[in-house]
């Protein structure tokens, strides 16, 4: 099951420490009435701005989405359980997923029309629209509680997984359509013991065109497993940990420019608080760091969510508890396994991270605390870090030529040149945040380049050219 955490309360702060070569700023504490215990990463839009989701709070109590300025200027697009009984979702766990089309989509863990979680889409604007309500197949087959959210394929659909029920009770991978018809692809504990896991905490899209994701519980010897699942729902277990290399991922993946995959787990490793690991596609596991190397764990314990990989090709993450004041840290990590401290919470800046963080496109990071800041109830921070440069980010990741895709970044006007793994392309210059291009014909999978009057943004990863 995922962590819950008791809720407490917030209000506006906004405090700024400068350490070294990096600058941590607390840009919003949430006071309950817009939001109240963030639990899921930010995602940036195609206005610039990051949209994020609270687990609780709101005008019905019940959780709400949110978006947020650079500078910290916070509105509350939605609340939720504001039709009956909650028939448009409470207690949204999960981020929020960007999609083609520029609307926002994720997931409820409670509410809809059998109370067992959603799937909606909302609009920038903050208009909100149910498209499927779990267990409403017979005893619960399509799954109930999604606590991680989507992800969009090549083909449009979007593709998740929910904790429970399924035909098997512990959880299922399914495939939904931008209209909302759903279809469960795989259900977890199929196999004697739940050698292929159970509680899946999410995916990820690679770069071959299938989804890798971990589970939580289940696998050869009980502690979680990483997965592979295609398209069409074959699933293969990639491995089991075993404790000591780990325990209770309720993290999920993120594939490094290397091409293999990076994770973190809750528990387990050398010291017991956690670990962060590198596995490749086939399997092979190597364990890069494991959490409270001292005493005391100022070096941070327990990380919850995500790693991001920055464009300095490090990876960035945050601990649940540990730091120098026990109330979680940022941390980044070498490819190598080296690993620095970069903020330590300290209540009045936030404290119990359970969110990853996100890169945007302006260089910084962005992140969310369950808990602490002004009143309690969890903030909104950025933090710079002086190896992490802007960069442009291409939505989709990948299409055919002749297709038209977007384009975000930060001060784009003035942009005289778009290529696609160096083929020029044609191109649209709509606001200072956002470019339209069509795939040229002739370009090849690799980095899309623009050149702007501030010089010249490389992507944050590789745009596959598809047949």
């Amino acid at each position: 099951m995922k962590l819950k955490v008791s809720c407490v309360i917030v209000g506006f702060l906004v405090m700024v420490l400068s350490l070294s070569a990096q600058t941590f700023t607390t840009l919003q504490s949430f006071d309950s009435t817009d939001g109240a215990n963030p639990e899921a990463a930010l995602v940036q839009g195609l206005n610039g701005n990051l949209y994020g989701t609270t687990q609780q709070g709101g005008a019905n109590g019940a959780g709400t989405v949110f978006e947020i300025t650079p500078g910290g200027t916070l509105t509350t697009l939605y609340s939720f359980c504001s039709i009956g009984v909650c028939a448009d979702g409470d207690d949204p766990y999960a981020g929020l997923v960007l999609a083609a089309n520029g609307d926002l989509y994720g997931t409820t863990t409670g509410g809809g029309a059998k109370g067992d979680g959603t799937v909606f889409k909302i609009t920038p604007g903050g208009a909100l629209t149910t498209l499927y309500s779990f267990c409403s197949a017979s005893a619960c087959t399509d799954g109930e509680k999604p606590t991680a959210g989507l992800v969009q394929a090549a083909n449009g659909d979007f593709y998740g997984t929910t904790e429970l029920e399924g035909a098997k009770g512990d959880g299922t991978v399914f495939k939904i359509t931008p209209a909302g018809t759903l279809t469960t692809l795989y259900t977890f504990c199929s196999l004697s013991d739940c050698a292929d896991g159970k509680g899946a905490s999410g995916l990820i899209l690679a770069i071959n065109g299938d989804f890798y994701g971990t589970t939580t519980g289940g696998g050869a010897n009980g502690y979680g497993t990483v997965f592979k699942i295609t398209v069409a729902g074959a699933l293969t277990t990639v491995h089991s940990f075993d404790s000591t290399d780990g325990a209770d991922p309720y993290a999920g993946l993120v594939q490094g420019a290397n091409g293999d995959f990076y994770g973190t787990t809750y528990i387990g490793g050398a010291n017991g608080e956690g670990t962060v690991y590198e596995i490749t596609p086939s399997g092979t596991l190597t364990t890069l760091y494991s959490f409270c190397s001292e005493s005391g764990c100022p070096d941070g314990a327990n990380p919850y969510d995500a790693l991001v990989q920055g464009t300095d090709g490090n990876f960035y993450g945050t601990t649940y508890a540990g730091g120098a004041n026990f109330y979680g840290t940022v941390f980044e990590i070498t490819g190598g396994g080296e690993l620095t401290t970069l903020h330590s919470f300290d209540d009045e800046d936030g404290e119990e991270t359970l969110a990853g963080l996100v890169q945007a496109t302006d260089g910084l990071l962005y992140g969310t605390t369950y808990a602490g800041g002004a009143d309690f109830n969890g903030t909104v921070f950025s933090l710079s870090v002086a190896s992490l440069n802007p960069f442009v980010e291409t939505l989709p990741s990948s299409g055919a030529a002749g297709h038209e895709i977007d384009i975000l970044g930060s001060d784009l006007v003035g942009t005289t040149r778009v290529s696609f793994n160096d083929t020029a392309a044609v191109f649209k210059v709509v606001s200072g945040s956002l470019i339209t291009a069509t795939v040229p014909t002739g370009a090849t999978t690799g980095f899309v380049t623009v050149a702007t009057p501030a010089g010249t943004l490389k992507s944050n990863r590789k745009f596959r050219v598809t047949p």
